[in-house]
């Protein structure tokens, strides 16, 4: 750019003559504004076709992370991202983790420990530090179940969920290995120190059944067996959940005798049907890569209809139950709240059931979100249960 300006200032060398002084300097200042405004014309159109191969290389760049992605070929070396800042690197941990269950984890957890509150002064920090124990300790198991799960599902997920880091060549097997290998022992490390048995076998009842439901070696990858994964999901959110971080607050950190009241044995039956729900309807999006892998989910079986409707019927009846155990409570403003809150929610369920294209994989995706919607919501009105 500097050569080109010094040069459009050079002025060129034409006989002198001096009977056409004025014609020379009229000729020769526009001489010079016709190279100025030439050589800025050709800077412009420089940077213009600069411009031009940057954004045709940024697009080839990312659409070659989604072909790679969809036609099961790995990305190559120079496409990984989540290295290059540190956004990149938080969103596809973000993904990694699946913030839906992280927080219906965390929700569970704060859920169920306000059951084992009987007088305002068990808000005391002993109480606030143990919930915040159970939370992180869980987060840390959270992640290794999740993460060994995708890290057996890689080829699965390139036709069912390409947008997940290890799926889309973002993380490499042995990124994803070091993670879940990593927030199993934290996990099981803060479980120890804690002291708290009901929080440690926690830990371990989980880690066991995620490990048997997606390791893919003989006599286990127990998700390949619709009813056993069911039963793995069931005994995890709607018994393990309730029972042992229920017992975290109520025999370790309170130090009281070991009590199941009315609200902790509804919490665990209702969430029963509704972890039956989850676990049934998770696999309707997945239909067309369980097919391929041989994946004999319920709806691989029965169909995405009969399943939907199947898992409809199991929360309404859910609603039905917590409606007749919110009315035999002996407080109105229990009555009122369990009540009202469940009729309204299954209302909200039907409605939004009957408009949901069950052609649409993104509709039944959505749906299945509102699930963990419903599902985050029931945890808000567990605790009102009296």
């Amino acid at each position: 750019m500097k050569s080109l300006i010094i040069a459009s200032f050079v002025s060129p060398q034409l006989p002198y003559s001096s009977s056409s002084t004025g014609c020379y300097h009229a000729s020769s200042r526009a001489l010079k504004q016709n190279k100025v405004i030439g050589s800025q014309s050709s800077y412009a159109i420089y940077n213009i076709r600069r411009f031009n191969r940057t954004f045709l290389l940024s697009r080839k760049h990312n659409t070659s992370i989604v072909a790679s992605a969809v036609s099961e070929q790995p990305v190559g070396p120079g496409d990984t991202s989540p290295q290059r800042s540190l956004p990149n690197a938080l969103n596809a941990f973000y993904r990694f983790s699946r913030p839906h269950t992280v927080i219906g984890t965390a929700l569970s957890i704060v859920s169920v420990s306000l059951l084992a509150v009987q007088k305002l002064s068990d808000f005391s920090p002993v109480f606030f530090i143990g919930v915040m124990e159970a939370i992180v300790a869980s987060f840390f198991m959270n992640i290794y179940i999740v993460g060994l799960n995708q890290l057996s599902d890689i080829e699965i997920d390139k036709v069912n969920k390409p947008y997940l880091p290890l799926a889309s060549g973002e993380y490499s097997v042995k990124t994803g290995v070091l993670i879940v290998s990593s927030f199993a022992l934290m996990s099981f490390w803060l479980g120890w120190i804690v002291g708290s048995w009901p929080l440690f076998w926690a830990l371990f009842v989980s880690f066991v059944l995620g490990t048997a439901y997606s390791i893919n070696i003989p006599m286990l990858r127990w998700k390949r067996f619709a009813l056993v994964a069911a039963m793995c999901i069931v005994a995890v959110r709607a018994i393990i959940v309730q029972i042992a971080f229920y017992l975290h607050i109520q025999t370790f950190v309170y130090g009281r005798l070991v009590v199941f009241p009315k609200p902790v044995i509804f919490a665990t039956g209702f969430m029963s049907f509704f972890s039956v729900v989850i676990a049934l309807f998770k696999d309707i999006p997945d239909i067309v890569g369980d097919k391929i892998f041989g994946i004999q989910s319920f709806t691989v079986r029965l169909g995405q209809k009969r399943v939907f409707w199947i898992c409809i019927l199991l929360l309404e009846v859910a609603y039905g139950a917590a409606i007749l155990v919110g009315a035999s409570s002996p407080f109105l403003w229990s009555r009122c709240i369990t009540i009202f809150g469940h009729v309204i929610l299954g209302l909200i369920l039907w409605r939004r059931a009957k408009s949901t294209d069950l052609e649409s994989k993104s509709a039944i995706t959505s749906f299945y979100m509102f699930i963990w919607q419903l599902f985050y919501a029931e945890y808000l009105l567990i605790p009102l249960v009296r």
